[in-house]
């Protein structure tokens, strides 16, 4: 049976000492985030996806979800009653606003307990999870009283909410999508069309579901600036906020997936479903944005959530699998054989987890807390800056994060050999659903090119600089610090592989777009490693700092140490060669004919 424990330690080393939140308490919401608090929220949330979900991970896994011939659908064994206790705890409103029910906290514990929940039953935390982005649209741009009708009941889960983007001929090109709304004479629109792959699409969790759905107004422009966003609630809610009707959306099949069976991913057929614009009319596209980079955030943390719980239990069996002898002598001469934790191989395995997890950890909650900043930030510079910033970010997080994540999957499931490739041990489930990240909210081609085709070129590179300008500030830091000017000179060699590859971009994209998409995705990993180096030089000089100051829980800061050299040693080496993959170009890559990639009989 798989095991869990929620990484609360290294979460309230991030948010207290890392991030120093405390520092943010003359900021709205902040002043309510004092230490005491985060190691409460921390600790019980903590305790309850270890409890509650991961228990129900694999019945999820194996029993699925199911369709009934009336389109309603069942999520598995002890999903609604575990849903219920959420709900009941208020988990779902920690960051929400006050205005609407939320308890107003900053969204870094927001996302620290999205990491648990994820990794305690990824399939689960798509439920809420999607709820939060559509509320998230609706807060940026729907009216005043589609907030005061739907976003109470949302924020409090009584009712859940999904994104309606994809159709059978369209994903990513949503230009093609074919789904109509045609005006009602009392305002509302009748919605016509069939949406597919949408997560937590109908399900038995909550008393309503509210679609967020893509669709095109008669006479609209045949492409992407024809796309207008409508509100469709599976119950039409009355005036007094009761449920009415059912709305002709229902489920038309559940898809057979890889894996997060928990969750069910539906087929929606709107048959003139009521539906409400949001916003103004064909600017669909920019409110469905808002969602889906808060849902890129999520599923990053979907990355690292299955890394962790991966890396739990290969640490596990390591400790107790024994398998030959230590090259240097038995480690355990009374016993017939060493555990496997004394190979060099399986230690390199480990260190590459613990070195990921743990960075990638620092990563997603320093955005979560720029998502604070762009809204709440003192002066408008910062504001800015910080808005900037989680744009470059976001794809990085998201493509990134989520590759990385899926490989440490694999690489935990090799540590238990041929056992990893049996059902029982729960390996092989946390490699399939690590596997849906990379793909959905954008795949991450998709990320790679947004980062190089868009965010790096934004208001004429102002982001990308603003990331070069911190990261010397902070290697210039460390290098005042006894015992981290080593790790930060590496880190800044890795850096100037970055801006030299940014550089050849500049100098040579334009005259062959190519170029860019070639190295778009080499791009985004040296993006990586460089800001993952940058996390660990900052939890290395906290960790330092900490030993000098206390000398208290020791063991840990010094694990911290050593960890932050491995990445240093071991990750930010491949920032060069990355560099050099990017200003090979494209011509090797695009040359070849479409035919010559046939196989000959």
């Amino acid at each position: 049976m798989p095991v869990y424990t929620a990484p609360a330690r290294d979460a309230r080393f991030i948010i207290n000492e890392v991030l120093d939140l405390a520092s943010y308490n003359n900021l709205p919401g902040f002043e309510m985030a004092t230490p005491d608090v985060v190691d409460a929220v921390i600790g019980e949330g903590g305790k309850f996806c270890a409890e509650v979900l991961a228990p129900l991970n694999r019945i999820g896994d194996t029993q699925g979800c199911t369709r009934h011939d009336d389109g309603s659908v069942t999520t598995p064994e002890g999903f609604k009653q575990a849903f219920d206790q959420f709900r009941e705890a208020g988990w779902g409103t920690l960051s929400q606003p006050e205005e609407f029910g939320g308890q107003g906290m900053p969204h870094v514990l927001g996302f620290a307990l999205e990491e648990f929940i994820s990794s305690a039953n990824q399939s689960f935390g798509m439920y809420p999870g999607l709820t939060n982005g559509a509320v998230s649209a609706i807060i940026a741009q729907g009216s005043q009283e589609q907030k005061e009708k739907y976003l109470p009941k949302m924020i409090s889960n009584e009712w859940t909410g999904t994104m309606n983007l994809t159709e059978p001929q369209c994903g990513t090109d949503l230009g093609m999508i074919r789904t109509r709304a045609v005006p009602n004479d009392d305002g509302s629109y009748a919605i016509t069309g069939t949406k597919i792959f949408i997560s937590a699409g109908e399900h038995d969790m909550a008393e309503n579901i509210i679609h967020l759905v893509l669709a095109k107004t008669p006479g609209a422009p045949d492409s992407t600036k024809g796309i207008s966003l409508f509100i469709v609630p599976k119950f039409l809610v009355e005036e007094d906020g009761s449920l009415g009707e059912r709305n002709p959306v229902s489920c038309g099949s559940i898809e057979h997936k890889m894996g997060i069976h928990g969750n069910a991913t539906c087929v929606l057929n709107y048959d003139g479903a009521k539906g409400w614009l949001v916003g103004e009319e064909n600017k669909g596209l920019k409110a469905m944005f808002i969602m889906m980079n808060a849902a890129r955030l999520g599923v990053g943390v979907q990355g690292l959530s299955q890394a962790e719980v991966a890396y739990q239990n290969a640490v596990a069996y390591a400790l107790n699998r024994r398998q030959g002898r230590a090259l240097t002598g038995p480690a355990d001469p009374q016993a017939q054989a060493d555990p496997i934790f004394v190979h060099p191989d399986v230690r390199r395995m480990l260190m590459d987890a613990k070195a990921f997890t743990e960075g990638m950890r620092a990563l997603c909650l320093w955005g979560a807390l720029l998502v604070d900043l762009t809204h709440k930030a003192q002066t408008e510079q910062e504001r800015e800056e910080a808005d900037l910033l989680i744009g470059l970010l976001t794809p990085v997080i998201k493509g990134y994060g989520t590759d990385k994540g899926y490989e440490v999957a694999t690489n935990m499931q090799q540590v238990f050999g041929g056992h990893g490739y049996i059902e029982e041990w729960g390996m092989s489930q946390f490699v399939r659903d690590a596997r849906i990240a990379q793909i959905y909210e954008g795949t991450n081609g998709v990320q790679a090119m947004d980062l190089c085709g868009r965010k790096l070129a934004h208001k004429g590179g102002a982001a990308i600089q603003a990331f070069f300008k911190l990261a010397a500030d902070d290697i210039a830091r460390a290098k005042d610090v006894a015992g981290l000017e080593e790790m930060a000179a590496i880190l800044e060699k890795a850096v100037g592989q970055q801006q030299a590859a940014t550089m050849w971009f500049m100098q040579n994209a334009m005259q062959n777009p190519n170029h860019l998409g070639a190295g778009a995705h080499h791009y985004m990993h040296l993006m990586g490693i460089v800001t993952l180096g940058l996390m660990w030089l900052r939890m290395a000089s906290a960790a330092k700092a900490q030993l000098t100051e206390t000398g208290e829980d020791k063991a840990f800061y010094e694990a911290k140490i050593v960890t932050a050299r491995y990445f240093m040693d071991r990750y930010l080496p491949d920032a060069g060669a990355l560099r050099r993959k990017i200003e090979s170009g494209s011509d090797s890559m695009m040359t070849l004919s479409e035919e010559a990639f046939a196989t000959a009989a």
